[in-house]
């Protein structure tokens, strides 16, 4: 399996005595990623193991006590830091006690690298914030970059945002994207080549593991939820909660708290809109996209080619949004819109503005008069499906 991004990053963090919590959503490769971390620190002779939340035998022997930890792992030496990693923590009965206990008293010792999956946040055994003594890194599904890798493709990479493609790469990286906006980043969906395949494993991944997070938050409604995806991947703008608690005759709260389930669960993401007046910003209606391509055309039964889909434009919209969801923290990604439904689908940082659409000859400036004049320090600019991976990110 090829090497993510993050890979770097959580190599140096294993030097500070904070707890690496790695959280994403599930089968993004939390654990193959730190199997490989496992495997080059061994390389190096470091004294580390990994261990699973999965073998029933040390979860009930660690539920009973934190110090039995050591009743499970063979003598240690006294010879540097011990490096352990604990897959699918949230499997514990008290997770949290537990990572707070061995940090409290081990962190001289121990080094703790623990991957969760949304349950981390969902699960009612969470009880503790754990506030200080972790840092966590999300692990998102592949970006377009971690794609063309995966696809044996690392030479073009450097192309991609970098305001011009060389010729001779256009048509592959063409070929390429349409794969991703298609069939999204999943690993294992990515290196599987039959186009059935990836299908059927998208649908297991939906009824299979979105099913598990619907099973440990314990809500009561699971079909309502599922058809709440479904509205979400419909979706082509700002999202009502009134109108959809009407629709599926279920209370405001509730479509409410199901949408923030979906979000900790980590398969979608709320923008806020943008605008100089706090209050009037928390009062207006948020946005939400699709973190992965593929789940939100699973939840169309839609495999089509870009070109031939009446929901193109969405389609390349929410894959800008991942593009900046790769690069920018959430919060500094917002949309513009008045009263009277002028908008702008992406400002960035507070410094640059963006209108997406499908084909520049839907693109009419004088619709953005009003906010040029408004924000006449916000460049706009256009993204299009010919221009979409120049874009300098």
């Amino acid at each position: 399996m090829k090497q993510r991004i993050l890979f770097k990053t959580l190599w140096k963090h294993i030097s500070k005595k904070q707890i690496t919590l790695i959280v994403g959503a599930r089968q993004t490769g939390k654990t193959t990623l730190m199997q490989q971390i496992y495997t080059r620190l061994k390389r190096e002779k470091k004294q580390t193991f990994f261990i699973s939340m999965e073998d029933p035998n040390i979860l009930e022997t660690l539920d009973q006590h934190p110090d039995n930890l050591f009743k499970i792992l063979p003598p240690l030496s006294n010879n540097g830091k011990i490096i352990l990693f604990f897959d699918e923590i949230q499997y514990l009965k008290n997770p949290t006690n537990f990572l707070k206990y061995h940090y409290d008293l081990n962190q001289d010792t121990i080094k703790i690298i623990a991957s969760g999956s949304s349950a981390f946040y969902v699960n009612k055994n969470f009880k503790d914030s754990l506030a200080g003594r972790k840092r966590i890194f999300i692990l998102p599904t592949l970006s377009f970059e971690e794609f063309l890798i995966f696809k044996n493709r690392e030479e073009i990479v450097s192309y991609i945002n970098s305001g011009s493609i060389t010729q001779i790469y256009k048509s592959e990286l063409k070929k390429w994207l349409n794969e991703y906006l298609l069939f999204g980043g999943y690993p294992e969906i990515v290196i599987e080549r039959n186009l059935e395949e990836k299908k059927l494993l998208l649908k297991e991944l939906a009824d299979s593991y979105i099913k598990k997070d619907i099973l440990d938050a314990n809500i009561s409604y699971p079909d309502i939820y599922l058809k709440i995806m479904k509205i979400l991947s419909q979706n082509k703008g700002l999202f009502n909660s009134n109108n959809i608690s009407k629709q599926l005759k279920i209370g405001c709260q509730t479509v409410n708290a199901y949408l923030k389930l979906m979000e900790t669960s980590f398969h979608i993401t709320k923008i806020l809109p943008f605008h100089n007046n706090i209050e009037k910003e928390l009062r207006k209606m948020p946005k939400y996209y699709f973190n992965d391509l593929g789940l939100r055309n699973y939840f169309l039964k839609n495999y089509e080619s870009i070109f031939l889909r009446e929901d193109r434009g969405n389609l390349l919209e929410n894959f800008v949004f991942r593009r900046f969801y790769d690069f920018y923290p959430v919060e500094d990604i917002r949309f513009w819109r008045t009263q009277k439904k002028q908008e702008v689908d992406f400002i960035i940082e507070e410094k640059k503005a963006y209108e997406v659409k499908f084909s520049s000859k839907n693109y009419n400036q004088q619709k953005y008069y009003y906010f040029k004049k408004k924000y006449p320090d916000i460049p706009l600019s256009l993204i299009d499906i010919d221009n979409v991976l120049e874009l300098k990110l």
